[in-house]
């Protein structure tokens, strides 16, 4: 929908400034606006009518159909999915009776990976999603996300994708697509036009607004701390944290997250040259800015009170909150210059965002028409996702370990689909487990959407060739040595409990001693797998001679030195979604490729961290006590791309100008192969020490069997230097193999 500035500005002139400054706000948490009568339906909660009366309108509500233990909505109380229409016409009415202006609310959700409401799509989470490479098939499952959104009424996806996991220790590098930022960016510009479509397109006509979060260098906390200080140059800012926003500028992002993190002693949500001069003035970007929740209040002890907190964030350049008290007390400033022309210009941005949706009153109307939903598209759309969820789970599988000992994976298969052999026995703390393949932000599923490998693997081969021993001690010995495959499930887990506490902002306040091991305030000093699972494995290579297969349902790059020493084949799933118990059966029964590669690098010691794959100096040999820190480099994965054989590469800076051109040949085998196939980059030569490796293309390809294809890679020279360098020279290597290299030189340029 076009914006009519001129509706915008009357709108504008004829609030009074307490109706400006609730535009602003987003401090009711969405479920609490609603509740059921005694009949059972849904009406408006007294608090949502009094937040309404308070402001003369209501800005932005969040969360109206979140689902999980933090807001305590569930299958038995909260909004189930055929209520969506019910709940939002109900809500939008209410604002529209008791509203001054006739003007609509923004509807915000949490879509991290799916909408997190009831019968929601749950896609794998962003570290998974990251290690399938695959730029397009991320921005069609994103599309199918906002399409359920859009077709329920929501207005706004808040949607994770601008961290980078610089140090496994953070709970919430599951919400990162890895560490890299090209990859981080590729895959935000993936979000922002699978959800607005292109040059916005989508948005108010089937897709949403996204809210890219978190802006910015979070993931570079001191010891991997959420929410605390980021400690880095403004070289390493720009190179490492800041290419997803750009990323996500141009491809059109409507909004940013302020973080909670300072940046060298500012703090993000009061950063006026993070979210103004770069944001604003260099990037060019023309929507809204949110702080996380509750970071405005935080900001308390560097103004001095809630009030001046409200101030600065406000001055620094946020235009919307989210359920702080800083904003509500902008009122106090209404004699304040400064204050009531920065209320006006974020009041505009949000007045235009509600104008793409139609959500302000016409010429000559006292209220705005607004669309309601569907079912029907409701369940078209959510039917949609969960095919895109399924895709992505097989795609983000990884496999990083095969033939460890004398059996291969194709050798594992083969028993397995032998009748006669020996039992199957699943064995781990997550043989049986399902909430472990969600991550963090997830609402509940219904039972009969929930599985485990263990019940896949019941499923396609029978209850009695399949045993479960969660524990050692769960099977008996002569079972043990019958066995003739063990499949061995661990990692870690987000889930949360309808028990657990929280801090006020949601994160995991205290877990059990079983509970959340990874996810929003779970980090740990240790990157061990938690609940002793090393001694577990230990126990079960010693009472089987049978080759064992270990899948490692991580949400961090966990230490997985030992599961790779005692098992034949290991796979790492990440956090695969709702499917992903379905994508591992797919691997070991029906012989699915596995075209994944890990988007972090696995260290090899717990206390030899962090290591990346694209720092300055390796780690190699520095601690006497762990000479190989790196287990598993970034990129790495031993799947359906490991036969394929490339040949003629070569390297041209002379008819692309401004670029390298690097070209390869592809070979697939007889089976073909599809994954992504990633360009290195080494610069030596310039005015800084390089990093020891950069990622600098990455191509998609799917290969049928016997297909020769020739690939180019398009490497844009300011990638690769400063401005002012002199002549650098660049080593280009493909997928970290040295046996296929080539060497370029750019000439200076001042």
């Amino acid at each position: 929908m076009s914006i009519n500035c001129a509706a915008v500005d009357r709108l504008i002139d004829s609030m009074s400034f307490t109706q400006k400054v609730g535009q602003l706000n987003q401090r009711l948490l969405g479920w609490k606006s609603v509740e059921r009568n005694a009949a059972g339906r849904l009406v408006a909660s007294d608090e949502l009518k009094q937040e309404i009366d308070r402001w003369g309108g209501l800005g932005t509500l969040y969360g109206l159909l979140r689902a999980d233990p933090w807001s305590g909505q569930h299958w038995g109380n909260g909004i189930r999915p055929e209520e969506r229409t019910e709940a939002i016409a109900m809500v939008q009415q209410t604002v529209l009776e008791r509203g001054a202006h006739g003007i609509g609310v923004l509807l915000s959700e949490e879509a991290p990976h799916g909408h997190q409401a009831l019968g929601g799509t749950v896609l794998p989470t962003n570290l998974g999603l990251g290690a399938t490479f695959d730029q397009q098939g991320v921005q069609e499952a994103e599309a199918a996300v906002a399409a359920e959104l859009a077709a329920s009424g929501i207005h706004i996806a808040l949607v994770s994708g601008l961290d980078i996991a610089r140090d496994p220790r953070w709970g919430r590098c599951e919400e990162c697509f890895g560490e890299d930022p090209l990859m981080a960016a590729r895959m935000c510009e993936a979000i922002v036009t699978g959800m607005q479509g292109e040059h916005r397109s989508k948005v108010g006509h089937g897709g949403v607004a996204v809210v890219l979060k978190h802006l910015a260098a979070q993931g570079e906390a001191v010891g991997g701390r959420n929410g605390q200080s980021a400690v880095l140059g403004p070289h390493d800012l720009h190179e490492i944290h800041l290419p997803p926003v750009a990323a996500g500028v141009r491809a059109g992002a409507l909004g940013f997250m302020a973080a909670y993190n300072d940046i060298d002693s500012v703090p993000c949500c009061a950063n006026p040259w993070l979210l103004k001069d770069y944001l604003r003035d260099q990037l060019g970007f023309d929507g809204i800015v949110m702080a996380d929740g509750l970071a405005v209040d935080r900001l308390e002890d560097m103004a001095g009170s809630i009030p001046a907190a409200g101030r600065a964030a406000l001055l620094a350049g946020v235009d919307v909150s989210l359920w702080d008290e800083g904003f509500t007390r902008l009122e106090e400033y209404a004699d304040d210059e400064q204050v009531v022309a920065a209320v006006d210009t974020a009041l505009r941005r949000v007045l235009e965002l509600k104008a793409m949706f139609g959500l302000l009153p016409e010429d000559g109307a006292d209220t705005a028409a607004i669309a309601m939903p569907s079912a029907d598209a409701i369940a078209q759309a959510t039917a949609d996702g969960r095919e895109q969820a399924k895709r992505m789970a097989r795609e983000a599988i990884t496999l990083i370990n095969d033939g460890q000992s004398a059996a291969t994976l194709d050798d594992i298969r083969s028993v397995i689909a032998d009748a006669q052999a020996g039992p199957v026995i699943v064995a781990g703390p997550f043989a049986d487990d399902f909430g472990c393949f969600l991550g963090d932000y997830t609402a509940p599923l219904p039972a009969d959407e929930q599985s485990s490998v263990y019940r896949q693997l019941v499923a396609r081969l029978g209850e009695d060739r399949v045993l479960l021993a969660a524990k050692p001690s769960d099977a008996p010995a002569d079972q043990w040595a019958r066995s003739s495959t063990v499949v061995f499930v661990c990692g870690s887990t987000s889930e949360r409990s309808y028990d657990s506490e929280f801090d006020d902002n949601g994160a995991a306040k205290a877990v059990t001693e079983y509970g959340a091991t990874c996810g929003e305030g779970v980090d740990l000093s240790d990157i061990r797998l938690p609940w002793r699972q090393d001694d577990m494995l230990g126990e079960v290579a010693a009472l089987t001679t049978a080759p064992i297969v270990s899948v490692a349902v991580c949400g961090r790059a966990h230490v997985l030195t030992d599961v790779l020493e005692r098992s034949a084949v290991t796979i790492w799933a990440g956090y695969a979604g709702q499917y992903g118990p379905q994508a591992v059966a797919d691997v070991l029964v029906d012989g699915a490729d596995m075209s994944g590669r890990l988007p972090v690098t696995l260290p090899a010691y717990p206390a030899a961290i962090p290591v990346r794959y694209n720092d300055r100096q390796s780690a190699a040999h520095v601690y006497k006590d762990a000479a190989e820190p790196i287990l598993r480099g970034f990129g790495y994965g031993a799947g359906s791309l490991a036969a394929v054989t490339f040949s003629e590469m070569h390297a041209d800076t002379q008819s692309h100008p401004g670029e390298v051109l690097v070209q390869v040949t592809a070979h697939a085998d007889d089976h073909g192969a599809a994954g992504a196939v990633n360009l290195f980059a080494h610069v030596s030569g310039g005015r800084r020490i390089p990093r020891l490796a950069m990622l600098v293309d990455s191509v998609y390809m799917d290969l049928n069997a016997g297909e020769r294809r020739d690939i180019a890679f398009h490497v844009p020279c300011d990638r690769l230097r400063d401005v002012g360098d002199g002549q650098v020279q660049v080593t280009c290597t493909l997928d970290g193999d040295s046996a296929h290299t080539v060497t370029a030189t750019l000439p200076g340029e001042y």
